[in-house]
Parts: C-alpha cells; structure tokens; sequence
C-alpha cells in the first residue's frame, strides 16, 4: 500500500505543578484556542481542550509520523513559555502527563467529557480523576510516584 492511513485518538490529561490553581476562568478560553494551535502548527490535531484552573484535558488525533512523547513535548512547552511571556508569571506544567487510547465509538462521549470538566469537579477533584482514568484504563503505578 503507498500510504500509511491512521487513527490514533489519545485522550490527555495533565496538571498544573502541585496542580496549583493557576489557570483563571478568565485565561482558560485562550489558552485552549492557544493549545489548538501548537498542534495545527505541528501537524496533529487537537479535537478537543478543556479544564479548569489546574489541570488541562486535550483530545489528541495524532498521525503516523508524530509520537505521543513528541506532541506532549509540544503542547507543553510551547504553551508554559506562552503563558509565562504573555501574563509574566512563573507558569509551569506537572512533569509528565496521563495519555489513554481510544476508539472512534468513544469520541463524542470524550469530547463531551472534556467540555464538562467544570461540571465534573463538583464532585471529583483531579486527583481523584486522575486515579480513576488510571485504574479505568487499567494502568500500573506506584501512589507514591502519582504526584512527584
């Protein structure tokens, strides 16, 4: 076959460092349209990005040529330098990330979790999130490594 044809949707979760509150509602709409844009400019789409004041969500749909790795590299830096050079603060992300793969029959449910975030902190808080999207997606770890 002369081309490599994928769908590779990853749904990605990532905190805030000491998930401090360090996102303001009145921040979130364009750090998000800004999220976008890292993936459009580096070839991979962002189909969905939401939050709160600690902690992102972002839909991934990443083509053959990009790895995971590289587009969290990405979308992390890029936007901790923005965030840091547009409100001159000392903005920085979590190390490392939560990333778990899913079909195309879950994306509208995804997308629609991902838009609800405000409302789903009412009764979870991310780290009780975090830990059940690990245990969900029947992920190892070591509690004591979880939050660094």
């Amino acid at each position: 076959m002369a081309h490599t044809y994928v769908s590779e949707l990853i749904h990605c979760v990532f905190s805030t460092k000491d998930r401090r509150n360090l996102i303001s509602a009145k921040v979130q709409p364009q750090l998000w349209a800004f999220l976008g844009g890292i993936a459009r400019k580096n070839g991979f789409k962002a189909l969905m990005v939401g939050g709160t004041e600690n902690h992102v969500h972002i839909l991934l749909s990443l083509p053959a040529t990009m790895p995971l790795a590289k587009a969290m590299q990405l979308v992390k830096g890029a936007s901790s330098h923005w965030i840091n050079e547009t409100f001159k603060t000392k903005f920085a992300w979590q190390e490392g990330y939560g990333a778990f793969t899913l079909g195309v029959s879950q994306k509208s449910d995804t997308i629609a979790y991902i838009q609800n975030q405000a409302e789903h902190h009412r009764k979870r808080n991310y780290e009780e999130e975090f830990l059940a999207f690990l245990k969900k997606n029947d992920v190892e770890y070591d509690p004591k490594h979880v939050w660094g």
